[in-house]
């Protein structure tokens, strides 16, 4: 059995990668992890240190055992000086990699500004032309997460100026957008993620004290499961606590969940956003599964752990 590192991941530089995604780079014939690179080692003026931030790069070219630290994507700009990027959602479709990445002009040091959704386009992962932004159903949308449908792309993202709900949009083409409705509206939450598995779509999505889960038959009518996943503390190195904003690669009845978390933040009291312990981050992964038609994860029990080196896996 190959185990899971625990952590999977940790940034070496600013110590807060958080959001991730996961993609096969077949040009490099090596996984990648793209992320948020939070400044959490950094002192800052209020939430500054998570504003200003570039996507990360790590890569593995050994099934996911170890991975190395690589620097930051070269992403085109669409006005000048430092601003903000995050929770990259990254895909490979018609012949080039699509991002779809949540920008913020600046840095503020409050939770505060216009949130938008660009899209970019790249043949090598590393370099990115910015394609357009999405106008969808306002200007404080983020966490995008794109999936197939019969008729082309379904977008799923989070929606601030609507209670934080999780809204959808449809595109033929992944370049035009059409706002289409509201997907979940039972509470607050951010980072949906949708994915195929044991004969069901699910839609999971970060609550803040976990992960919620919802399942659909039709991608379009979501139901909530009864019972959360990753909202208690695990019991690996740095992983006692809860899991935030995640991603899911799946290959036949196996999936693996890849989510961050704050490994200190029961440790101290007070703003989680507020000192440098309780900023730290680091990048898990768990294994999932479907029992009795719920989703279920394996997290403190020993899984194999295997991406294969032709990067059969694929989001959903």
């Amino acid at each position: 059995m190959r185990i899971a590192p625990a952590p999977l991941f940790q940034d070496p530089v600013f110590e807060g990668p958080t959001d991730p995604t996961i993609i096969y780079n077949h040009m490099e014939k090596s996984w990648w992890i793209l992320y948020t690179q939070r400044r959490a080692n950094v002192p800052s003026h209020g939430y500054g240190w998570v504003h200003g931030t570039d996507i990360g790069v790590a890569s593995s070219k050994d099934n996911g055992q170890t991975w190395l630290y690589r620097g930051t994507l070269n992403i085109e700009s669409i006005e000048p000086g430092r601003n903000t990027f995050w929770a990259p959602e990254v895909i490979w479709a018609d012949g080039c990699f699509h991002m779809y990445v949540s920008y913020i002009t600046g840095v503020p040091v409050a939770w505060v500004g216009d949130r938008n959704i660009l899209h970019y386009t790249s043949d090598n992962l590393w370099d990115w032309k910015y394609q357009g932004t999405l106008e969808l159903s306002s200007h404080r949308v983020i966490d995008a997460c794109v999936y197939p449908t019969a008729e082309g792309w379904r977008m799923w993202y989070k929606d601030e100026d609507d209670q934080s709900h999780t809204h959808y949009a449809d595109s033929s083409d992944l370049f035009s957008w059409r706002h289409m409705g509201v997907a979940t509206d039972d509470q607050s939450e951010e980072g949906p993620n949708v994915f195929k598995l044991g004969g069901k779509y699910w839609l999971i999505a970060d609550i803040w004290h976990g992960i919620g889960v919802y399942y659909s038959d039709d991608l379009l009518h979501w139901k909530r499961q009864n019972g959360d996943i990753l909202s208690t503390s695990g019991v690996r190195n740095d992983d006692a606590c809860l899991g935030h904003h995640a991603d899911v690669i799946v290959q036949g009845e196996i999936a693996y969940i890849f989510y961050h978390v704050h490994p200190d933040e029961q440790l101290i009291s007070g703003d989680p956003y507020s000192n440098y312990p309780r900023c730290r981050s680091c990048i898990q992964v768990a294994q999932l599964t479907v029992e009795n038609d719920r989703l279920t994860v394996i997290r403190d029990e020993p899984f194999d752990f295997y991406l294969p080196d032709d990067g059969a896996w694929k989001d959903g």
